[in-house]
């Protein structure tokens, strides 16, 4: 297929890596899309930063990804869809913009406790939008909070478990005793930490993130716009990697996060 017609691609983007925790369920469900994946990893984290200085690093991606031609873009980050989405979408009303959110309605159905335990950064904690969540969906509930210093950073160094256990324990733990009975990951960064969540819960405890619903999401609005979602049918879909960091410092923790080698390209300097 020539550039000329190559289908447009899809943008996905996040403060760093944690984003790439949504593509394999993104891929799975469009296989041939092609993909251009955003690591903003030179303004990492969000998550303790000013809302208007996360709106800022949202429009200079969308910026890039509109001059890609991409037709949709997942903001495949919380704390950005907490305090960005509105504004993309009235900036960019003919692109589609899915954002994220933490998984309060599921657990909100699955809790017997009636007690709710999310852990999340600060930014995403702190947001009207996730109080009109809490509110809308879990208004029968106790939702306890714990905001996760630290956490972003032990996925971004690509930290083992024995590392991330000090950190992970304390906010778990507390969440435990007092009386939650599900926890919601409400970072895309966390669901990378989860063999360290696991040893302090158990293997059945439910754990909640939200790839899932978050690509199918996508895809309902890809194909509600009249796109066919999915690309090429038949071609695997591309994924080109790019970042306003050091791209030789994330080669090696995308691969082994993603369990696949990709080359990482460095983002424009004028989207940096």
């Amino acid at each position: 297929m020539s550039a000329l017609c190559a289908p447009a691609p899809v943008g996905v983007y996040d403060s760093g890596l944690g984003g790439l925790s949504v593509l394999p369920a993104i891929r799975r469900l469009m296989p041939g899309q092609d993909l251009v994946y955003v690591a903003d990893s030179g303004h990492l984290p969000y998550g303790e930063k000013p809302a208007q200085a996360v709106v800022e690093r949202a429009r200079r991606i969308a910026e890039y990804f509109m001059g890609q031609g991409a037709r949709a873009v997942a903001v495949a980050c919380n704390t950005a869809t907490a305090a960005a989405i509105g504004e993309l979408r009235r900036l960019h009303p003919h692109c589609a913009f899915v954002g994220i959110e933490p998984a309060v309605k599921p657990a909100a159905r699955l809790t017997r406790s009636g007690v709710i335990g999310v852990l999340a950064t600060s930014g995403t904690l702190l947001s009207g939008k996730f109080r009109e969540l809490v509110a809308r969906e879990a208004p029968a509930a106790e939702v306890l909070v714990r905001p996760c210093p630290g956490w972003v950073e032990l996925v971004e160094r690509g930290a083992g478990i024995d590392e991330a256990m000090p950190a992970v324990a304390a906010p778990v733990s507390d969440l435990l005793a007092r009386g939650a009975d599900v926890l919601v990951l409400g970072c895309t960064h966390f669901p990378f930490l989860l063999p360290a969540i696991r040893r302090c819960v158990g293997n059945d405890f439910p754990v909640l993130e939200t790839s899932v619903p978050f690509a199918q999401e996508l895809r309902r609005q890809l194909l509600a716009r009249g796109a066919p979602a999915g690309g090429q049918a038949g071609v695997a879909g591309s994924l080109r990697i790019l970042t306003s960091g050091a791209p030789a410092d994330l080669a090696p923790r995308v691969a082994m996060l993603l369990g696949e080698a990709h080359a990482v390209g460095r983002l424009p300097e004028r989207y940096c």
